[in-house]
């Protein structure tokens, strides 16, 4: 028994799968490492520790109290000597502990217990009779190994039963689980029989083998030499539990009943798995049947719980995290309706189209919120392989599953909310059209049977509720954009920008700078400025590395001490913290003169005034055309020439064209321009200038003409309108066609301008230089006149 003057609370010592048993002494090889953090940690307790085995799957040296058995042996490390790679250890096994309390000790821990020694259930007779049994048959291992004759000696010297048992417990081929449950044996009976049985075990797997290796010598058929490597593949996954090499520590075949495969992919896994097992310990083939394996086990396949939506939950999430976008949430809603009234099934795909920074992943983000469901997304910008999609052929080195399957295996679920993001900045190249590889992922007719080349098994994509998001839908191919449901994202109006800084922006840039509202704060005419004249945007992306900006340069004040608390930035302080302003917005003439115009264009960051200027000089009746026109807008220009031409003879006397160019210029030069809006403005600016009437610098237009005098829709009107407020325009002309998309103009921009819908160029005439002109005839003409007149052709 041991001294009492022993501490009662002793350091925890873990030997890599080893369990000690009583009564024995031990020599141990450790590490360097591991042996000299030991010898330190004992040193203050004479040398006293409570060996624990640590449960098999656990990585080594991270431990939780959850990792050990509570079951153990109280040591003494006799001696140690500290080798060239390695410290020896004698140790003795003074007796069995059971833990009553783990305490943590930096990294490691110590452990109050107690002794539980045997249960002495065998009379003396019976230990001496069990003890001859377990001593025959040692005997007749040794002699079938054909073993060290001196081992054997000291098993027939040793006397008790604990000691025999404890002196061969080491050399058995045993899990840490078997070792463990052998220690926590109390019984002296029931202990002794598991050990014979176990010996009884090692001796028929011994002679086996023998058997085994002596056919090896005869020729032998494929079955048999299968059931000799398996055996032996096995025992060195025993030997060699802990080596990254070896899958002993996966059961494939368990893996694969929990995973609720289809009976089709169910049938293929395993097959893998018994090719797995047909491979040799270097096998080259090995790592790849597991690492397909690997994929197959850890993919959901089973059915993901449905959960109800709760629409007003949802609504109150999105206008909580986004402001605006009306029209936009109320689309989603309706969305998550119809989702909800079909139990959750998913019947189409959301495209998000919008300009950089106006919400559209953080719009996937909340939604995913919304339906409790797990969220995933992968950027396709620049992906231009094809095999990015659908993975690579397992033939092929190196070869891994597309992004839809990795994807699919980070959410761990079958219906997560996937965001696809910048999917119109896929690029096809000689790998194949990843445009093409997605028809299949967002058709849902067909992706309950997607096929990625890697995984090789349908993969059902059903359940997924996918959100593509993109820039502009010009270029995403046409067979790809049928497939989804389009959802447009507008630019935001400044008033707009203005609230989401206030209610989001400002407090998340606080945040991520190590601030708060007690330390900075942004007046309300300071951030307007910023809006305005810092950024030059369609969403606050910009906007939010400007406050961030204006928070690194406060952050130093406030680290120096060289400000007063809280810190109030105003709008005389932007020049010395950001610098010059970044935008120039272009702002209405106060006197335009004759040939030039007030157009309005849309941008990808919002919309813009431009100015079209004319000018006649001496020539031969060439049209010139200036500041980077594209076609579009050249076509537009020589249909204007015509139209006055054709419209205005009577007003037109004077002018000889033939003998007169005109030249055409739009500022700035150096920006391509191009698009279907710019007819209207380039009529009237060639009206203005032959007429030589000036158009009202506060107004404005857009529209495109037909070579027969109609005004056609065009697209922006939001966005154009918006820019027309903000540079002090009062009347703005447009299509006829496009005043159902002053729906979309905020109210207070509304209320302050005056438009004016046109139908026809003779319109646009009479509203800019207030000339009346004749309707033509054949436009006056009843549509039975017409074709009366052409059926007599």
């Amino acid at each position: 028994m041991i001294e009492t003057k022993l501490n009662k609370e002793l350091p925890v010592i873990v030997i890599p799968n080893t369990v000690l048993l009583p009564e024995t002494n031990r020599n141990l090889k450790i590490d360097n490492e591991l042996g000299s953090e030991l010898c330190k940690r004992v040193e203050n307790d004479d040398f006293h520790g409570i060996a624990l085995a640590v449960k098999e799957g656990k990585v080594e040296g991270f431990y939780v109290e959850s990792d050990f058995y509570s079951i153990g042996t109280l040591i003494k490390i006799e001696n140690v000597k500290k080798m060239k790679d390695f410290y020896q250890l004698k140790v003795e096994v003074v007796e069995r502990v059971e833990i009553e309390e783990l305490i943590p000790d930096d990294m490691n821990y110590r452990a109050t217990y107690r002794i539980i020694p045997d249960i002495v259930d065998l009379d003396q007779e019976s230990q001496d009779e069990m003890l001859a049994n377990i001593r025959k048959l040692v005997s007749e291992i040794n002699e079938d190994f054909k073993g060290d004759k001196a081992y054997l000696k000291e098993v027939n010297q040793l006397n008790g039963l604990n000691k025999v048992i404890a002196y061969i417990f080491p050399y058995m081929r045993l899990s840490v689980e078997e070792k463990q449950d052998l220690l926590e044996t109390r019984s002296v009976r029931e202990k002794s029989l598991k050990f014979l049985d176990i010996l009884i075990e090692q001796k028929e797997i011994i002679k086996f083998q023998m058997e085994m290796a002596a056919r090896l010598n005869e020729e032998m058929n494929k079955k048999h030499r299968e059931i000799m490597l398996k055996e032996q593949l096995k025992a060195i996954q025993d030997e060699l539990s802990d080596s990254e090499g070896s899958y002993g520590n996966k059961d494939y075949r368990k893996l694969i009943e929990a995973a609720q495969m289809p009976e089709e992919v169910k049938e293929v896994a395993l097959e893998e798995v018994n090719k797995l097992e047909r491979q040799g310990s270097n096998s080259s083939e090995e790592n790849v049947i597991r690492n397909y394996l690997d994929l197959l086990t850890s993919l959901p396949w089973g059915k993901s719980e449905i959960k109800d939506i709760d629409i007003e939950a949802a609504r109150n999430l999105l206008d909580e995290q986004h402001y605006g976008l009306r029209k936009v949430k109320d689309r989603i809603i309706q969305h998550l309706t119809v989702m909800k009234l079909k139990q959750n099934k998913q019947g189409s795909i959301l495209l998000l189209v919008g300009p950089p920074g106006t919400g559209k992943t953080s719009l996937g983000k909340s939604i995913a919120e919304a339906l409790e469901r797990k969220y995933v997304r992968i950027s396709l910008g620049g992906v231009k392989d094809e095999s990015e999609i659908r993975g690579h052929r397992r033939t092929y080195v190196g070869a891994l599953p597309g992004r839809i399957i990795h994807g699919m295996k980070r959410a761990g679920s079958r219906n997560p909310v996937f965001i696809l993001d910048e999917v119109d900045k896929l690029m096809a190249s000689v790998n194949g059209d990843p445009s093409s590889a997605l028809l299949e992922v967002l058709d849902p007719e067909q992706n309950n049977s997607f096929s990625d080349h890697y995984l090789e098994v349908p993969y059902d994509l059903s359940d997924v509720f996918f959100i593509a998001t993109a820039n502009s839908l010009r270029d995403i191919p046409a067979p790809l954009r049928d497939r989804m449901e389009i959802i447009e994202i507008g630019s935001y109006t400044s008033h707009e920008k203005f609230r989401i800084a206030k209610d989001h922006l400002i407090a998340s840039v606080l945040e991520d700078n190590g601030l708060d509202e007690t330390q900075l704060q942004i007046d309300d005419d300071a951030l307007k400025t910023i809006i305005e004249k810092y950024t030059r945007e369609a969403g606050v992306r910009g906007l939010k590395q400007q406050l961030a900006a204006v928070s690194r340069v406060v952050s130093e004040k406030i680290v120096l001490g060289k400000v007063d608390l809280p810190y109030v930035v105003k709008e005389d302080m932007l020049y010395d913290i950001l610098g010059h302003e970044l935008t120039q917005i272009s702002m209405a003439g106060k006197n335009n003169p004759p040939g030039v115009v007030t157009g309005l264009a849309w941008t990808p960051v919002g919309g813009d005034i431009l100015f079209i200027e004319g000018a006649f000089m001496p020539g031969t009746g060439k049209l010139m055309l200036t500041g980077q026109l594209g076609d579009v807008m050249k076509e537009s220009a020589k249909i204007s020439q015509s139209l006055i031409r054709s419209r205005m003879a009577f007003n037109l006397k004077s002018v000889e064209f033939d003998k007169k160019d005109l030249h055409i210029h739009v500022p700035s030069g150096a920006i391509p321009k191009d698009g279907p809006s710019a007819g209207v403005a380039l009529l009237t600016t060639i009206a203005s200038l032959v007429t030589g009437h000036a158009v009202d610098p506060k107004l404005a237009m857009t529209g495109e003409i037909s070579l027969r005098g109609a005004v056609l829709p065009v697209g922006g009107i939001k966005e154009k309108i918006l820019a027309a407020h903000r540079a002090g325009i009062k009347r703005v002309i447009l299509p006829e066609d496009n005043v159902k998309d002053l729906d979309d103009v905020p109210e207070d921009v509304k209320s302050e301008m005056e438009f004016i819908p046109v139908e026809t160029v003779e319109d646009v005439i009479k509203e800019t230089l207030s000339i009346e002109l004749p309707k033509p005839l054949m436009m006056q003409m009843p549509t039975d006149s017409l074709s009366g007149g052409a059926g007599a052709n």
